[in-house]
């Protein structure tokens, strides 16, 4: 496994691998053309790891709203809160000052959750400059209003270009990219001379990113997959097994699908990275927030005590509900959706959730699409 003091991006599980990643020369790392400065708001375990990575290629500056954990990273280029064991780039810097941060960039990252992404993002919008490519790494949705993360950015920042709005999606459990194990992702952009600068800014010697076009695909995917790691998480507590979780990754890449069509995605998104991929990670994973919710649900805990011991977030948590309302909108079915939801808000048993599933009406595999 990793040292205990990895330095991010450069490190790979193996004494081998980790020397062959250490010879990868500049030549092999993408460049990025005209002048660019980052600002990545968000001091959490991605947006600390994303911040670290873009620090290679331009100036980075991320933005934390505490004071301690901003001099810890700007001092000693750790975040033992969220990312301990990692040794950061000495070139990235750290503020508290919002604005400052925002108004020196030419891209701007929000690595902000879901449920506060527009509070932060409204501080920052004077600031933002409506040229200025505006990245997304948050995978829910608004609650109250149902709109995606770049819905949220684009009602916020009202004269920004909306074709230089972006989301950064796929497989990527923050420490195994901070510790530089190899990972794939997305950037999803609808101007794609955009896209392709992004994806050189995000790229490192072991962090791959394709471009794809499909933003909504995408989010919808992101915000999705939460809730199917959740159920995954459920019937891994319960003690069901590997069947099970194949079937529950698979049907719940069907409703994703569904749902992501009918609200205007590209189907062939939902087979890649922000879909299939980011699916598998988040539901497979010890290290996902979500299966980690859903496993102790599995064992008997509530809910209130899970989320009242631990300091990350669970988007799942949050975005059910808001994806169960589109779906009801646009007349999707989502059993399996529906039934955690009924885990987390309505006192269901999660004993209940696999066998009413396994009883529902016989149905064709493709029934939903068109």
């Amino acid at each position: 496994m990793p040292s205990a003091n990895a330095r991010i991006g450069i490190t790979a599980p193996e004494v081998w691998a980790r020397e062959a990643s250490r010879n990868i020369g500049p030549r092999m790392l993408p460049s990025v053309g005209s002048p660019t400065s980052v600002a990545v708001i968000g001091a959490g375990s991605w947006g600390t790891t994303v911040a670290a990575i873009m620090s290679e290629h331009a100036p980075t500056t991320l933005w934390g709203r505490d004071g301690d954990l901003v001099a810890e990273i700007a001092e000693r280029h750790t975040n033992s809160r969220y990312l301990g064991g990692i040794t950061l780039p000495s070139a990235l810097r750290a503020t508290v000052d919002l604005e400052a941060a925002c108004a020196a960039a030419t891209v701007v990252v929000m690595a902000v959750p879901s449920h506060g992404y527009r509070a932060v993002l409204e501080r920052a919008a004077p600031a933002v400059r409506p040229d200025v490519p505006v990245v997304s790494l948050a995978k829910g949705i608004e609650q109250g209003t149902l709109l995606r993360m770049t819905e949220v950015t684009l009602e916020v920042l009202v004269d920004h270009d909306v074709d230089r709005v972006a989301v950064l999606t796929g497989p990527n459990l923050a420490k195994e990219v901070a510790e530089g194990q190899p990972a794939a992702s997305v950037i999803a952009c609808a101007d794609q001379d955009t896209a392709r600068d992004l994806q050189q800014l995000c790229m490192s010697r072991s962090f791959r990113v394709y471009t794809n076009p499909d933003v909504i695909g995408c989010e919808v995917a992101g915000a999705m997959k939460n809730v199917i790691a959740i159920a995954s998480g459920t019937a891994a507590g319960l003690g069901y097994g590997d069947n099970t979780q194949a079937a529950l990754i698979t049907r719940g890449l069907a409703e994703i699908a569904r749902l992501g069509v009918a609200l205007g995605g590209e189907p062939m998104t939902f087979a890649g990275l922000a879909g299939l991929g980011d699916l598998v990670a988040t539901c497979t994973s010890a290290k996902s927030r979500n299966r980690s919710v859903g496993f102790e649900l599995g064992l008997g805990r509530s809910l209130d005590e899970i989320v009242e011991q631990t300091n990350t977030v669970a988007e799942g948590v949050r975005s059910t509900a808001a994806l169960l309302e589109l779906a009801a909108r646009v007349r999707i079915e989502m059993p399996i959706a529906a039934m955690v939801g009924a885990v987390l808000y309505e006192g269901r048993r999660p004993a209940d959730m696999v066998p009413e599933l396994m009883l529902r009406e016989a149905k064709a595999e493709l029934h939903g699409f068109s």
